[in-house]
């Protein structure tokens, strides 16, 4: 600054009004481009910083979508073994007292069922914070955007099949077969235990209308749940598909 100072004095002291003229003019434009230059350095530091945020939401993402993939692969396995096991149930009604095996017996009362506890944390997240607006694709945004409908619609069709078991296929399971029977095999005290319960009718459990509707509104609530786990699953490679070509690219 000195010497600016310096040669601006000595350009007055000449007189020559153009040289001055000429002299600050070239003073402004260095100012400018300091300016500009201070900015760009700027800019680059928050290009970096948003970058380094991006990629950590891309990796917490693509942690929750791979955790809730392997959840998927179990739910479509469990929902078609659950599928067999009611199908095997409907068949058996109508039979008669001496077919129905153990085997057969043991299907009806294993009700044993359970919720896909699918991760959302991330998700939900980038959906309702700041977070969101560092991604940059559009597609990887609408995905994300969409996710946790997909999500709350899995859920409420598995609420459905747990509200048909717990409340109209037990308790019809319940008024016509004693639950002691599952246990009676584990030892004495569970047999002596059996011979002071009421006897199990499962023909008349099968013949129930209530039990018969109940089963089948299972079996239809599955179908829709397995091909719901399904397509969920091909969403959820979608968006991670889309995260790791982004995550490859920062």
């Amino acid at each position: 600054m000195k010497i600016f100072r310096k040669i601006r004095r000595t350009v007055l002291i000449s007189g020559k009004t153009k040289s001055y003229i000429a002299y600050a003019l070239g003073e402004i434009i260095l100012i400018v481009i300091g300016i500009l230059i201070a900015w760009k350095i700027n800019n680059l530091n928050e290009i970096r910083k948003n970058k380094i945020v991006e990629f950590k939401i891309y990796q917490s993402l693509n942690e929750e979508l791979n955790s809730n993939l392997i959840l998927l692969d179990s739910s479509i396995a469990r929902y078609t073994k659950d599928l067999e096991s009611i199908n095997t149930t409907i068949k058996s009604i109508g039979l008669e007292e001496k077919d129905l095996t153990n085997e057969i017996k043991e299907g009806i009362v294993a009700l044993n069922y359970k919720t896909t506890q699918l991760h959302n944390g991330a998700i939900n997240s980038v959906n309702s914070t700041n977070k969101f607006e560092f991604i940059e694709s559009i597609l990887l945004k609408d995905l994300i955007a969409s996710y946790p409908n997909e999500l709350d619609s899995f859920e409420s069709q598995e609420n459905k099949i747990e509200n048909i078991i717990v409340n109209r296929l037990q308790p019809a399971i319940e008024s016509h077969v004693s639950l002691i029977d599952i246990i009676s095999k584990r030892g004495l005290d569970f047999k002596k235990a059996k011979s002071f319960s009421q006897e199990s009718n499962y023909l008349s459990l099968l013949n129930s209308r209530s039990y018969q509707n109940a089963l089948i509104d299972r079996l239809l609530q599955t179908e829709i749940q397995l091909l719901n786990s399904k397509v969920l699953k091909i969403k959820t490679e979608t968006i991670a598909f889309k995260l790791n070509k982004e995550l490859s690219s920062l």
